[in-house]
């Protein structure tokens, strides 16, 4: 009997989050990423630059996960359809695994027009310009 009177209010409940999820999206009112920072193409490191430069050209690439399908889980990149984004890794000094530097390219990949550097694996990223 219990579980009868809570019921109708939990699944009341429920449907009114999901009525209010589904306009706040039609609504434009869902949330969008944040402006990301720049950061210059000098300014990135050795290893960053070397990245993107064999991203412009198309490889060779030291690691088999390169050019993989990045999808945005974290949502702090523009969003854009899937298979959009790829990823690459940035060497870093000192490290036997890939480390947690990568940069993410969206579009025409190796016009490396849209790209972003993240240092810290994906929490973070910086638009990277020329």
């Amino acid at each position: 009997m219990l579980r009868r009177r809570l019921a109708a209010p939990v699944i009341a409940v429920a449907l009114a989050l999901c009525i209010l999820a589904a306009t706040a999206t039609r609504d434009g009112l869902a949330r969008t990423p944040a402006p990301l920072e720049a950061v210059a193409v000098a300014a990135l490191p050795a290893e960053a630059r070397v990245t993107l430069e064999r991203i412009h050209v198309g490889g060779p690439f030291p690691y088999s996960r390169d050019g993989v399908v990045f999808n945005n889980r974290e949502h702090i990149l523009p969003t854009r359809p899937r298979g959009y984004y790829h990823e690459y890794t940035v060497p870093t000094p000192g490290q036997r695994t890939r480390g947690a530097r990568r940069i993410i390219c969206g579009g025409d990949v190796m016009s490396v027009s849209e790209c972003y550097y993240s240092d810290d694996h994906y929490q973070t990223f910086r638009r990277i310009r020329p």
